[in-house]
């Protein structure tokens, strides 16, 4: 499926569902949007499904694995074996983002779209691992569009099996320094304001990444036709995953929650793609990381939590989740003005 394909499939959403959700938000007896953003969300789910019977209740964090060649740079603290560790760890309770799933009663779906060894979770390899962006591009372009589609078709198996939000995580050493690099190319900001220090780099390994990211910007952006050859060049397989899923919400039409810095680039990196699919899109916090507001912001999208994350995994986006099942039983449940016979709040004008 390529670009315009992509774009065709994207519609907007159903302002008739988001009025009649709207409404009825309106008249439950506590004041006028006293619930600020939680009501909001449920509005923009009611657009997103075309149904103002918002249900949450089958919830799922996709969480792309890969590598990424741009380690032997020297740009993180740990080596690439601790992906493989850690993916195979979300089958279990000793990853963070498997016990905030099973406390938040959503599934894990850890997908292996490109470890640089074989893992135990769901296969979805396109490579072992990509290359090291310093000497060739990252992915050939071929690879980038298979894993943008295999975001899409995840997306779709999962509306298939009737999952009604999906958060969106990650899992790949080395993935900072390519969701900086792609941050500063798709945003024309420079690496120094971009690039943080990932999980605990020294003052010289933050220096380190910078230069790397800067020189990846200039060799490769003056022959960058679209975003696809910007990700292609110095993105990472997970990224391009994540990315797909965000057009494969837009696509299916089920909502789709960004984590952290990571995810976000993920879904800057959709949008670039295909503008429509920012609709359908729900931001859950704003990572530690320098850039990740910046982020937010070119996205037009206001977070929810600030909380100081910067773990990764989908754990922000789960985060997320008790208060929307929270706002969807105020909205499903509490009593309306005409049920206790009470006047209704009017709009101040």
């Amino acid at each position: 499926m390529n670009i315009m394909e992509m774009n065709k499939k994207i519609a907007p959403l159903s302002e008739q569902a988001m009025t009649m959700s709207q409404k009825k938000w309106n008249s439950i007896a506590k004041p006028l949007h006293s619930l600020g953003k939680m009501e909001d969300l449920i509005i923009q789910i009611a657009g997103i499904t075309g149904n103002p019977d918002v249900r949450l209740d089958k919830k799922a964090l996709v969480i792309m694995c890969a590598d990424n060649g741009i380690v032997e740079e020297g740009v993180t603290q740990s080596g690439q074996d601790v992906t493989a560790l850690v993916t195979n760890n979300f089958l279990t309770d000793q990853a963070t983002a498997a016990v905030l799933c099973k406390r938040a009663g959503a599934d894990i779906k850890p997908v292996d779209i490109g470890v640089s060894t074989d893992t135990k979770v769901t296969n979805r390899k396109i490579a072992y691992g990509t290359k090291n962006f310093m000497k060739e591009p990252a992915m050939s372009r071929a690879e980038a569009e298979e894993a943008l589609e295999t975001g899409i078709q995840i997306v779709e198996e999962l509306v298939k099996k009737d999952y009604r939000i999906i958060a969106t995580g990650e899992m790949g050493i080395g993935n900072t320094t390519t969701s900086s690099a792609l941050a500063c190319a798709f945003l024309n900001r420079s690496a120094e304001e971009m690039t943080g220090r990932g999980a605990g780099l020294t003052s010289s390994g933050l220096e380190k990444k910078i230069q790397v990211i800067k020189y990846a910007l200039e060799k490769y952006l003056p022959d960058c036709k679209d975003p696809i050859d910007v990700l292609a060049c110095m993105g990472g397989l997970d990224i391009a995953g994540l990315a797909g899923v965000f057009i494969g919400g837009a696509i299916y039409h089920i909502p789709i929650v960004i984590d952290g810095f990571i995810s976000s680039v993920a879904a800057l990196t959709a949008f670039k793609i295909c503008p429509g699919c920012r609709n359908y899109m729900v931001a859950s916090h704003v990572s530690k990381e320098p850039a990740a507001q910046m982020v937010l912001d070119a996205l037009g999208l206001s977070a929810v939590l600030y909380g100081d994350m910067c773990l990764g995994e989908g754990t922000g986006a789960v985060t997320l989740f008790p208060i929307l099942d929270m706002a969807c039983e105020v909205y499903e449940k509490m009593s309306t003005f005409n049920d206790i016979n009470l006047e209704a709040y009017q709009e101040l004008v």
